[in-house]
């Protein structure tokens, strides 16, 4: 990453509560008055896929990818008590704590008001929303937060790594817990849709571009180029998403409150752990940020994408990584405010919190 990059929250991802908002009006508003649009959605399915939601995705999906540069790995031994902290808790705790929690709200606590079969959609959701740890959002976050943006993109770079190894194993354990099985030909093939083709075909961009017009050009032009694009792209997915929930949304709008309950509190016990471990740990201040940060977020796009692939864009599993959507950037912005206020209970930053990692 560039030295001297540097990266703020714009207006729209600072106001994405507003913009899914929005998009869930306008998405309802079309289902419901025009469903001519919905119908015509649905014919457009090949191999299980909504071929303009898949196409959606990929917008979304590859300007992320162009981030994630391999080689920044070779810099894991600069900083590795956070990216052993970070992985761990993505990996090892993150997914088994959403789990928990999505199963103690939906199935006991909310249990009077969510029927059983739909407390079993929404457990599921949290789960493919909570295996998936975030990646582009990260470096806003580590940015807002004067994080090192090497140990940001090395921690960035491995998560992609991991979810095509432990994505699938990981989700097939907890779910088998409730004996929901997936098929395990339609799992694999959303990995590769939309984690190894724009991972791929990102890689690629990178090396070609940054060959022929240079690093510098690479990621102060040519990433910066997606940014309108992923809005786009988001935008238009909730739009269609939500012409598809609307009828359980308006049948039962308190479940959309419910459903955040645990998912806040995912990402708040999550970032809480992770910070404490850093504190104990004795971390600098720049590598505890993106540390805690990562470990708290999650990958919504992905998470989303398999959803729709596995159980169609109108099951209520879809509605519950789409709250994931809702609630995350309010919440991380209560992060970062948070790590911004305690910066002094960590050492200072390590010295080469703008090291070139390429």
């Amino acid at each position: 990453m560039s030295e001297n990059k540097t990266q703020d929250i714009s207006f729209f991802e600072k106001y994405i509560t507003f913009w899914v908002l929005l998009c869930m009006a306008v998405g309802i508003l079309i289902g419901r008055f025009l469903p001519g649009i919905r119908l015509g959605l649905e014919s457009m399915q090949v191999a299980g896929q909504n071929i303009p939601l898949a196409i959606l995705m990929w917008i979304m999906i590859y300007p992320m990818m162009l981030r994630v540069d391999f080689k920044s790995i070779k810099n894991v031994d600069k900083n590795p008590q956070g990216v052993v902290i970070s992985t761990l808790a993505s990996w090892g705790i993150k997914p088994f704590l959403m789990f928990g929690l999505a199963t103690v709200f939906f199935q006991y606590i909310f249990s009077s008001i969510i029927p059983a079969n739909i407390a079993t959609d929404f457990v599921t959701g949290a789960v493919l929303l909570g295996t998936a740890p975030c990646t582009a959002m990260v470096f806003v976050w580590s940015t807002l937060t004067k994080g090192n943006p090497a140990q940001t993109l090395v921690q960035v770079s491995i998560n992609d790594l991991l979810i095509l190894i432990l994505f699938i194993p990981i989700v097939q354990l907890l779910l088998g817990i409730n004996n929901v099985v997936l098929p395990i030909g339609i799992l694999v093939m959303s990995i590769v849709l939309f984690v190894v083709i724009p991972l791929g075909t990102g890689v690629l961009s990178r090396i070609f571009v940054t060959k022929n017009k240079g690093e510098e050009y690479f990621n102060k032009k040519f990433v910066t180029k997606f940014d309108g694009v992923t809005t786009v792209g988001l935008l238009l997915t909730l739009i269609i998403i939500f012409i598809f929930q609307g009828d359980i949304i308006i049948k039962n709008p308190l479940y959309v409150l419910l459903i955040a309950i645990p998912l806040v509190l995912q990402n708040i016990i999550s970032f809480a752990l992770t910070y404490a471990v850093s504190k104990g740990a004795k971390l600098p201040r720049d590598i505890a940020a993106p540390t805690s940060l990562i470990a708290a977020s999650d990958f919504f796009e992905l998470s989303v994408a398999v959803a729709i692939a596995l159980f169609g864009v109108d099951s209520p599993v879809v509605l519950v990584c789409i709250v994931g959507v809702l609630t995350e950037v309010p919440v991380m912005l209560l992060l970062v405010k948070f790590v911004n206020k305690t910066k002094g209970w960590f050492p200072n930053e390590t010295g080469n919190d703008r090291l070139s990692v390429s």
